[in-house]
């Protein structure tokens, strides 16, 4: 017995690993295997007959040698890769640190002298001291790791997962390469510029979070902004607007500060109105509006992506705003606290552009699409009131600004070209393409504003219902004839007559003197006036009022541009008063801006209303500005000094030719004067470069032109003051000609 009980003990310690391959002929010599008896949970093996002794083998000794290889890959699993799937957070893996030192660390732990690398295996760096160890850690780990939110992801060399079999089928972990391991969802990448686009993929859907239990407690992901005092919560990557729900542009502010007044403008003149922000993204735009005219305006946003209107609801609450959604107010507004008490309501929709807008009408709509704007102007002015304003920002600058020719012909229909005055030839692109679409729809448009700036191009119109302001409007696309010599460029004459020679049109001679042809035709564009002077200095008051300084310089300038006039005279008065609106420069008397004098929506305005509007319209034709500019460093002289630009404008002035800036372009100067005269003028004012040449001051010309400068300039200035007398013939209309525009012919 004792024999037995001793051969017993020595079997149960020999565990599968520790027997040798010798002893497996021996195993298969096994009498009574293969039956096994399930007793009480003990499962108990056959007799074993080795040294003519019988042994029984119980499966709970088994189960201990097993649990022990499962308790060591358990634990290396646990300590080099993070499980997803869990739902709860794990360990990070060792190769992600904070610091160089934590590393270092981590060897530490052992007490012998020579460490080993805690991210290499035995086979590929063995034991060493402390300081080669640090060089090691240092140059092979730490300095080509991956850095995020301040932990860094070391390169790994151990042996994480599973690599392909090789042809026998074993795991060959110890040829397992170097790789990343993700401190978000814990993958393991090999190369180190697909961790860097693995890591930005994350931010770029707003996964931050990681999963790690060291990693502090998640934060939200959103950064809170502020622009003229709203909130507005935005994703990491708010200014790349193909890959984020909540596109956000710092650098639109101008143009969200320009319609702001706008809308403010025509709050003033009838309340309440019906808005649309079309396109919300953030919603930062209909906030403004809602906050700061509050009872004025019923804000509507819209947007198509479903992140984006929770984006809309979450920055609403966030500026304690209610929401109302289909027609009933969201079930958070009970949320709200009692100090949080606010009756302002904005309407969030989530449907395509072009359906709410066919479904709805609206008083005021604002149009800012991620590129061109032309898909949308149709069902824009299918509905929109009469006397409401369309407001459109186009950031497909690449085809207006003729850097895409061939896009500019398929979005717009029309033939450009880079020329001195592109910005202003892409405001009359699409004043032309919003012009057709309005007439389309049985509407004219009065066009109060277009700017042109680097990012954008915005224009503000005014909406005329009826068939004669449509073809009124539609009269005025017309082509324009740009001679690529000098630049000179006038628009084509009216009628339907085919000329034998259009460069007749062109009053440079260029054709003449040089060979082939030197002009082209540009168009369809369109050819009015760009600015509504009344409508700016109201502008400016409304910027004034509600302290936008970003605003204020340019509509300053955008005043006197208007005008065509260097004068900088603004009255600090509220152009509202005693019912009265400026024009112009002109008060026009207009009728009481109640909502007593407005009818129901969906009704046309009284007669009264629309003849004023043709009457405003009419003096506002009488002081059009010139068209185009020119830019004084495009026609400098060479080998000469010019004056500067002030003065330059004095100088024009002083010919008798109306002259102002341009916010187009810093060095343009918008004048009536022909270009052959504008170069005149400044070959007269400059002077040489070289010290041994003619004295500073003016460079004399013959008596003859100078004789023909006068004459011409006088001739102009009379046909102005002819023509502007006999348009509008009200004492305050002279007095303010005379204030604004003095003549100098009696000079001359």
């Amino acid at each position: 017995m004792a024999a037995e009980e001793a051969a017993e003990a020595s079997l149960a310690r020999l565990s599968p690993e520790r027997r040798q391959p010798g002893r497996e002929d021996d195993d298969e010599n096994l009498e009574g295997g293969g039956e096994t008896a399930a007793l009480n949970g003990v499962v108990v093996s056959g007799k074993v007959k080795r040294n003519n002794l019988d042994v029984k083998v119980t499966e709970s000794e088994l189960e201990t040698e097993e649990k022990g290889t499962e308790e060591e890959s358990t634990r290396e699993s646990d300590s080099n890769i993070l499980d997803v799937s869990s739902g709860y957070p794990r360990e990070k893996h060792i190769s992600i640190q904070r610091h160089l030192a934590d590393l270092e660390k981590l060897a530490d732990l052992k007490e012998d002298e020579k460490k080993p690398c805690p991210l290499c295996p035995e086979e590929k760096f063995k034991a060493c001291y402390s300081h080669k160890l640090h060089r090691h850690l240092q140059n092979l780990h730490w300095k080509v790791s991956v850095e995020f939110e301040g932990y860094r992801m070391c390169i790994c060399h151990l042996p994480c997962r599973p690599v392909k079999p090789n042809l026998i089928g074993d795991q060959t972990f110890s040829k397992m390469g170097a790789h990343y391991h993700c401190i978000i969802c814990s993958a393991t990448i090999t190369r180190r510029t697909d961790m860097i686009g693995h890591i930005n993929r994350h931010v770029n859907k707003g996964e931050t979070e990681s999963r790690f239990i060291t990693v502090p407690a998640p934060k939200s992901s959103h950064e809170v902004l502020k622009e003229s005092a709203t909130d507005v919560q935005v994703l990491p990557n708010y200014s790349t607007p193909q890959k984020t729900d909540s596109y956000f542009n710092p650098k639109m502010k101008l143009n969200r500060q320009l319609i702001f007044c706008a809308l403010a403008v025509l709050a003033e003149e009838r309340k309440p109105i019906e808005c649309l922000d079309a396109f919300g993204a953030t919603g930062i735009m209909g906030l403004q509006w809602a906050k700061h005219l509050r009872s004025s305006v019923k804000v509507t946003i819209n947007d198509c992506n479903e992140n984006s209107v929770t984006m809309i609801h979450e920055n609403c609450h966030l500026n304690k705003m209610k929401v109302k959604l289909n027609t009933k107010e969201d079930d958070n507004d009970e949320a709200m606290r009692d100090g949080e008490e606010n009756t302002d309501t904005i309407e969030v929709t989530k449907m395509d552009a072009n359906v709410i807008m066919h479904l709805r009408s609206f008083d005021f709509i604002h149009l800012d699409p991620f590129g061109t704007s032309v898909n949308y102007l149709d069902s824009a002015f299918r509905n929109v009131r009469n006397l409401g304003i369309v407001s459109l920002t186009s950031t497909d600058i690449s085809s207006l600004y003729a850097k895409a020719q061939h896009v500019a012909l398929r979005h717009y229909g029309c033939n450009i070209v880079r020329t001195e005055y592109y910005k202003e030839l892409a405001a009359r692109i699409v004043i032309a393409a919003v012009t057709r679409a309005a007439a389309r729809c049985n509407k004219g448009i009065e066009v109060l504003l277009a700017v042109a700036l680097e990012h954008f191009v915005l224009v503000v119109v005014r909406v005329l219902r009826g068939p004669s302001p449509a073809d009124d409007s539609a009269k005025k696309i017309r082509y324009l004839i740009h001679c690529q010599w000098c630049e000179e460029r006038i628009f084509q004459k009216e009628g339907n007559m085919v000329e034998e020679n259009p460069y007749q049109q062109l009053p440079c001679d260029c054709h003449g003197s040089m060979p082939g042809k030197t002009a082209v035709v540009l168009g369809p564009l369109w050819s009015g006036a760009l600015f509504n002077t009344g409508f700016l200095r109201r502008m400016l008051f409304e910027a004034v009022q509600y302290g936008l300084d970003e605003a204020q310089p340019l509509l300053k300038t955008l005043v006197c541009e208007a005008e065509c006039t260097t004068l900088k005279h603004f009255s600090t008065h509220s152009p509202y008063d005693e019912n009265k609106q400026e024009e112009c420069g002109v008060y026009i008397k207009t009728p009481n801006t109640s909502a007593e004098s407005y009818l129901v929506h969906r009704k046309r305005k009284s007669d009264e209303v629309i003849r004023n509007a043709g009457k405003r319209q009419k003096s506002e034709n009488s002081a059009e500005h010139p068209a185009f500019y020119y830019n004084i460093h495009r026609h400098s002289i060479k080998g000469m000094n010019m004056p500067k630009l002030n003065k330059f404008l004095n100088y024009l002035s002083e010919a008798g030719y109306r002259v102002s800036r341009t916010h187009f372009d810093p060095m343009g100067v918008r004048t009536n004067a022909p270009l052959a005269q504008f170069k005149t003028i400044l070959m007269k004012y400059s002077t040489p470069t070289y010290a041994g040449g003619q004295a500073e001051g003016p460079v004399h010309l013959t008596e003859d032109v100078q004789a023909g400068e006068q004459v011409q300039a006088a001739a102009d200035c009379k046909a102005e003051d002819d023509e502007f007398l006999e348009d509008d013939k009200s004492g305050v209309a002279v007095a303010m000609f005379t204030k604004d525009y003095p003549t100098h012919c009696a000079a001359d």
